[in-house]
């Protein structure tokens, strides 16, 4: 039985969603890595230049493309959370959750009241077409998925509670912040960082709820699904730029070859 959003009937689904950072602020880079043929894409607001109208231009020139996009604002922020539901966003995963107060907080953030506090502008808004989708009123709180991003020790203490409230779809461990949290600053591939990360996966994945994380190693990301992640970040847009320009340069600094085949 499907529901009334996408990103929740792929989680539920029997195949890993295998997914790409946007990280480029820009609608050009989000299109090409929305036909590449990954099932979703993170459009990142937390460490990225982007604002309100950069993640719109970036989900209208995503829009064509059979891929799930899930939208990370740089806080919890229920204002800035209003803004992104007011410009169709469906998808989203906050940063930094470490309760399930706070994670009941943001459910009601996405939720009209009574069962909520998002504002009502949806005669104003992108996400009901302008009052074309006329029932958006009643359909809306079913239809935005929500996934809460643990990345601290006092998050994984809390863990269970946090994946088990009402209202979460999903949980994505940030294994950065994680690292960060447990004393091995910029060392998200350390065994203890890793341990945990995989207890955490199969903890949440005991709740009943999709768990997710990003892991650009390939063989890391491989354990975490096999481990039981359902989604996982596995490149980002300025990573694959960056490695690959710094490549490219460095196999024609070590060849001394200057006539490289320029055919597109």
């Amino acid at each position: 039985m499907t529901s009334a959003n996408r990103w929740r009937d792929a989680l539920e689904g029997g195949a890993p969603q295998i997914g790409m950072w946007i990280a480029s602020g820009n609608a050009y880079t989000a299109e090409i890595c929305a036909g590449s043929g990954v099932d979703w894409l993170m459009l990142d607001q937390e460490h990225v230049p982007n604002d309100l109208r950069s993640t719109l231009a970036q989900m209208q020139a995503v829009a064509a493309y059979p891929v799930e996009v899930l939208v990370r604002p740089a806080s919890g922020d229920p204002v800035v959370i209003k803004q992104l539901l007011d410009v169709g966003v469906t998808n989203l995963i906050v940063p930094m959750v470490e309760s399930a107060e706070q994670a009941a907080a943001l459910v009601a953030s996405t939720r009209y009241p009574p069962n909520g506090i998002r504002g009502v502008g949806s005669a104003l808004a992108r996400a009901s077409r302008w009052n074309r989708i006329s029932d958006y009123l009643n359909i809306a709180d079913d239809s935005i998925s929500l996934t809460v991003q643990v990345e601290s020790v006092a998050g994984l203490d809390a863990l269970k509670d946090i994946a088990s409230t009402p209202g979460v779809d999903a949980v994505f461990i940030g294994p950065a912040d994680l690292a960060a949290s447990m004393g091995h600053l910029g060392r998200p591939q350390h065994p203890e960082v890793i341990a945990a990360v995989e207890q955490a996966v199969s903890d949440i994945a005991a709740c009943g709820t999709a768990a997710g994380v990003n892991a650009f190693d390939e063989p890391i990301a491989r354990r975490y699904l096999a481990a039981g992640a359902r989604f996982v970040l596995v490149g980002a847009d300025v990573t694959i730029l960056a490695r690959g320009s710094e490549a490219l340069a460095r196999r024609y600094r070590t060849t001394g070859d200057t006539s490289p085949n320029t055919s597109i």
